[in-house]
Parts: structure tokens; C-alpha cells; sequence
């Protein structure tokens, strides 16, 4: 199903794309924890390809294709250098990073969701894997820089649910018979622009109802 969506070069090239952009987010929180050049580079390779990692381990799909396309392995290392030597510049054209971040968000959340169905998961699961697809590198690159993930702070902008809302949308048009390149990528531009939204408007999660009243805030 997959392969009817994206011509494979096309599926290619977009992946590319989207691993680099995670890359450079693992590779400049890296830096601004004072990491050393091997924590640059493990925290790019884990922020790009954690997330379709863990999917096509679920999944069965092995090796992962991050282990048999020396492309998907070799551009997080380029992002690494990059960042490496020129952060400060990286650093200035952060809103531009975010946006093609918000971009890769949106593709893996749609490409992981239908390749885990195509690999004979159900719909809520392969949901629940394009979710992780989308979102997983980016827990694992908190966790190993020893912060709380992002997408877990609720002072953080919505991360976790324009993924949800693409994987959502792809997954019922799985259901329905729908699913081409049109109504695909009308689920990738969902979740980009509210990703997009989010950020420009601060969108946040709601934390618990009435949570102050029970008992005041601990230390």
C-alpha cells in the first residue's frame, strides 16, 4: 500500500529529508547539553531513527531499514557535523528548522501508520505505530540527554497530538478505502499545520481538571 502512495524514490527522498531535519533537533539539544562530538552524533542518529526503529522491530520488519540503507544511516551523521561545526548559524534559523520538523512530523506520522498496516497490524495499532514513528526519537534523545520528553510537559507546544490527528485521519481512510495520495497527504498537511498552529499559537495539552484543589503543588 505504501508503494502505491510514493514512487519509491519519492518515498526515498522524503525520508531523507525528514531524518535529517530530527537530526539536526538531536544534535543541537546535544550541544546546548555540552556534549562532546560522539554525543552529537549519537543523539542525532537516536532523534532521527528511533521512532522507525522501534516500528519495524515491532512490526517484523528486520532488518530495519536504518541498517540496510546506508542513507537513512549516513545522513544523521552529516546533520551531527553540521550542528558540529556550525550551530551558532543552525541555531539563528531555528523557526525554519521547526517548520521542516513539523513537516517530518506529519510524513512519518501518516508513512509509519500504513506500513504497519501493510504489515497486517489493525487500525488502532498501526495508529498507535505511526504515532511512534513520528514521535519516537524524539523521546528517546530526552530521555538519554536526561530531561523529560517533550512531548509528556504540558509546558511544552502540542507535539504528541497533530501525530495523533494524522495517524488518526489515515488509519479511517484505511477503513473507508479512501486511502491515495490525495487523502494521504491531506493527512500529512493536517497534522503539519496544526503542529505549525501550535507553535505559533502556544497550543498546549490541558493538564488535570481542578488539579489545585485536592492539594497544593509539591516541591
Amino acid at each position: 500500500m505504501l508503494n502505491e502512495l510514493f514512487t519509491p524514490s519519492v518515498q526515498h527522498a522524503l525520508d531523507i529529508v525528514g531524518i535529517f531535519v530530527f537530526a539536526i533537533s538531536g544534535a543541537l539539544l546535544a550541544v546546548r547539553k555540552n556534549f562532546d562530538v560522539f554525543g552529537i552524533a549519537v543523539l542525532a542518529e537516536v532523534t532521527a531513527l528511533g521512532g522507525g526503529l522501534f516500528r519495524d522491530l515491532i512490526i517484523g520488519a528486520v532488518p530495519p531499514a536504518a541498517f540496510t540503507d546506508l542513507g537513512y544511516f549516513t545522513t544523521p551523521l552529516l546533520a551531527a557535523g553540521l550542528v558540529f561545526f556550525l550551530h551558532p548559524h543552525v541555531e539563528r534559523i531555528q523557526v525554519g528548522v521547526n517548520v521542516f520538523d513539523a513537516a517530518g512530523l506529519g510524513l512519518f506520522c501518516v508513512t509509519g501508520t500504513v506500513k504497519a498496516y501493510d504489515y497486517g497490524l489493525g487500525l488502532t495499532s498501526s495508529a498507535a505505530l505511526g504515532l511512534a514513528t513520528a514521535v519516537g526519537g524524539g523521546v528517546l534523545r530526552d530521555v538519554l540527554a536526561n530531561e523529560v520528553p517533550s512531548l509528556l510537559r504540558w509546558d511544552r507546544d502540542l507535539y504528541a497530538v497533530p501525530a495523533i490527528v494524522g495517524a488518526t485521519m489515515t488509519v479511517l481512510c484505511i477503513r473507508f478505502d479512501t486511502l491515495n495520495a490525495l487523502t494521504s497527504g491531506a493527512a500529512v498537511i493536517t497534522a503539519f499545520t496544526l503542529r505549525l498552529l501550535a507553535l505559533r499559537f502556544h497550543w498546549r495539552a490541558p493538564r488535570a481538571y481542578n488539579r489545585r484543589s485536592a492539594r497544593a503543588d509539591e516541591a
